[in-house]
């Protein structure tokens, strides 16, 4: 009982020489103090098991305040194992998808009013049960972070305590609803759920701290987008407003655009986005040309000045994003590192300070537990041995974990040996890069050869047309590209075939050519001229076909690799979506979040016509350029999937006055204030800041001084840096004495020295 009772106490002491209210409590017993007996070995194991997870934390950079005993570490282990966090991860993902089977279900084919059929509803208790389970999930998920914590650090992180209220109101909610047998007008817990993705990505929150701290300044722009539409709202009004002496054309502009204030304030607020240009201008320019100084001018100062400033407040405020995060990033790993190297060095007994350290031995049992990345843990673990029995400083034990900065480059395995002269030969022209700038040629040609025959049968029926010559063509560049997978594999070998990235996907894509060629030719027979027979299977020869030609369009994209300017943007963009996550996951949330209050909203009031039929573009009860001339049926909120569409519809601000203007009628003038701010928070705010964060990826990593690459021979040219490692002369290294404080604020740890 003793030993249990001591390790759920902190491990180490504070600094020698400190007040007593930072000594460790009495009778605890620290990694030093006890040198023999039972107690010593499960004492050091303690201590071999805290480095190992402080080394964890440094490698995830994850936060190191959290509970230090022996049973805590290992449930702390155990939640961050890959089972428990994608366990964790689906379902957050399961209690989103959600949205799509529950009432108002989204299982039809089409979202148009017209041809909708009446979708299938889950019964009650189906959809909730499954909403329990997650709920119970989260439940778990915050006790165990509340219990790691402590309740002294779980009282101070307001993200835990709203996680808690959240999930409370969500189970209160969800016990009415079974109470009312599922017929509640309004579940709020569908509008909390986005909040389990939020809490549980670090990146997220940082993401949502910055645009708090960038509101102020969007307000300042926002007031003056306000001012700019009051004033020339107004200045409309009175510009157009028939006088005593009636005209025609200005009628028609005042009464189609600017009828009242808020109709004038809607045309001029659309036409900051450009939609309804040069529309809500012609009227009043066709009876004088003067007229189009307003607009022009109000598209000026609004779109092309206003607009922009916003999206350079917004570039300026998040110029530092990138950096901020990664010097928490490489604060958090250092910090990690030195309460590792701080709890392995208080294991050598009666040390003096000047010769502190760690044994390299002790740290390689530490290093056969962490878990990380093989590749990471062998390179630390050969620069450790090379210390043979001299103590690791700490400066040195730091340095041992600038590796985990580094992606070892895979090198190809090692080609296969020909005997004879001729295929040597061979193998060195089919493994030679003009063999592939052959390949992209006869690719191309494909390419070429598909459009000419779009661009030839683009009027004709699929019944009328001869797919003899574009049959025969698809069977010789499909044989071509099975023969050079064949000559690849000869010269490289498989290993060396299937290590380049590029070849899997050419190789998949070639198999996949030519097991669809050998069931057409097995179902339709060898192409000959008049080749039209009759459907035979699932498919017709006009769709395999298709798909042929489809999945030759996608085997071009072997270019990319080639040709390096083009490659270098592609890795680039691919090295942005780590970045971006967080960013595209707040979409999310903004996205579902107005998805279920445009349900509550406006769900079932676009019904389909009389007669369920479309409406015809001639007929004289419609206007052309309306809702439901357009035939716009399919963007309403009758369910979930549609919602989506609509919202998407709407962020794209193209026509999206003609959706303003249904639900104006359908709805009332209120529904505006719904899709206005929609369009500000998606297409003004979150779509700015997409943008800044963009150009702010692209300007670091195209910067020419982050791209230096070590010269070839080098032990660093086997290496793929990583961002922390490309921006470290920018990035600042944390003191000592930072790092020091910063663990003695620990509440679960003890400093020796």
């Amino acid at each position: 009982m003793a030993e249990s009772q001591d390790e759920s106490e902190p491990l180490l002491g504070r600094a020698r020489g400190s007040s007593g209210r930072d000594s460790p409590p009495r009778g605890l017993l620290t990694c030093s103090s006890v040198q023999v007996g039972p107690g010593a070995v499960a004492l050091q194991d303690l201590c071999i098991n805290q480095a190992v997870v402080f080394i964890e934390d440094a490698v995830q950079y994850r936060s190191i305040y959290h509970r230090m005993d022996a049973r805590s570490m290992w449930l702390y282990r155990w939640y961050y194992s890959n089972l428990c966090q994608r366990t964790l991860s689906f379902t957050i993902f399961l209690i989103l998808f959600l949205a799509f089977f529950e009432t108002p279900s989204s299982l039809t084919r089409t979202a148009d009013v017209r041809y909708r059929s009446l979708p299938w509803e889950p019964p009650c208790g189906l959809t909730e049960a499954v909403e329990l389970l997650c709920l119970l999930v989260f439940a778990a998920d915050v006790s165990v972070k509340g219990y790691l914590v402590g309740w002294s650090q779980f009282q101070k992180n307001l993200w835990l305590l709203a996680y808690l209220t959240v999930l409370a109101v969500s189970l209160v909610d969800w016990t009415v609803s079974l109470s009312l047998l599922c017929q509640e007008p309004l579940r709020m817990r569908r509008l909390l759920r986005p909040f389990f993705l939020l809490q549980n990505s670090s990146m997220m929150k940082k993401t949502l701290k910055c645009i708090r701290w960038s509101l102020p300044d969007m307000a300042s722009v926002g007031l003056l987008l306000a001012i700019h539409l009051c004033l020339f709202t107004m200045l409309g009004m009175l510009l157009f407003t028939v006088g005593e002496k009636q005209d025609a054309e200005l009628n028609r502009e005042r009464l189609t655009y600017f009828r009242s204030l808020p109709e004038a304030l809607t045309s001029l607020l659309v036409l900051l986005t450009t939609a309804n240009n040069p529309d809500v201008m012609i009227p009043a320019y066709s009876k004088n040309r003067a007229y189009a100084i307003f607009f022009i001018v109000f598209t000026l100062i609004g779109s092309l000045f206003l607009m922009n400033l916003l999206t350079a407040i917004i570039y300026n405020q998040f110029r530092g994003y990138l950096m901020k995060s990664l010097q928490t990033s490489l604060f958090r790993r250092r910090l990690g590192t030195r309460a590792a190297y701080e709890v392995l060095s208080s294991m050598q007994a009666g040390a003096a300070p000047e010769t502190a350290g760690v044994r390299p031995h002790t740290l390689l049992q530490v290093l056969q537990k962490v878990q990380m990345s093989g590749s990471h843990k062998q390179a630390i673990m050969e620069k450790v041995r090379s210390y043979n029995d001299v103590l690791l400083s700490a400066d040195e034990f730091q340095k041992l974990f600038d590796e985990l900065d580094k992606s070892v480059i895979k090198e190809h395995p090692p080609r296969p040996q020909y005997q004879s002269p001729f295929l040597q030969t061979a193998q060195f022209l089919f493994s030679h890069r003009y063999f592939d700038y052959l390949g992209n040629g006869i690719a191309l040609s494909n390419l070429v050869s598909i459009c000419v025959f779009l661009v030839l049968d683009a009027d004709v029926l699929p019944r009328n047309r001869d797919d003899f010559v574009l049959g025969i063509l698809d069977c010789i560049f499909i044989l071509y590209y099975v023969l050079e997978l064949l000559l690849k594999v000869f010269a490289l070998g498989p290993r060396g075939y299937l290590s380049y990235p590029s070849n899997v996907c050419d190789g998949l894509l070639t198999s996949i050519l030519l097991v669809l060629e050998i069931s057409t030719l097995a179902v339709y027979g060898f192409p000959h001229p008049h080749w039209k027979p009759e459907t035979l299977g699932l498919l017709s020869l006009w769709d395999m076909t298709r798909l042929v030609n489809m999945l030759i369009v996608f085997r071009f994209l072997r270019i990319i690799p080639n040709m390096k300017p083009m490659a270098m943007v592609v890795s680039t963009i691919l090295g942005l979506i780590q970045n971006l996550r967080a960013f595209g996951g707040i979409l999310v949330v903004v996205y579902y979040v107005f998805a279920i209050v445009g349900i509550s909203l406006f769900r079932g009031t676009i019904v389909a016509p009389f007669g369920n039929s479309s409406l015809a573009p001639a007929n004289g009860s419609v206007s052309c350029g309306s809702f439901e001339q357009l035939e716009y049926w399919a963007n309403n909120f009758d369910d979930f999937a549609a919602a989506l569409v609509t919202l998407w519809n709407v962020m794209v601000v193209n026509n999206w006055q003609v959706i303003l203007d249904a639900y104006a009628r359908y709805v009332g003038p209120w529904s505006k204030v719904y899709f206005v701010l929609w369009w500000l928070v998606s297409s003004v705010i979150w779509v700015n800041l997409f943008l800044a964060l963009l150009l702010e990826n692209f300007l670091h990593r195209w910067d020419p001084q982050n791209h230096e690459q070590p010269s070839a021979g080098t032990p660093e040219a086997v290496y793929l840096v990583s961002e922390e490692l490309m921006f470290r002369d920018i990035l600042e290294e944390p003191g000592d004495e930072e790092l020091t404080d910063k663990l003695r604020c620990h509440p679960h740890l003890w400093l020796c020295r």
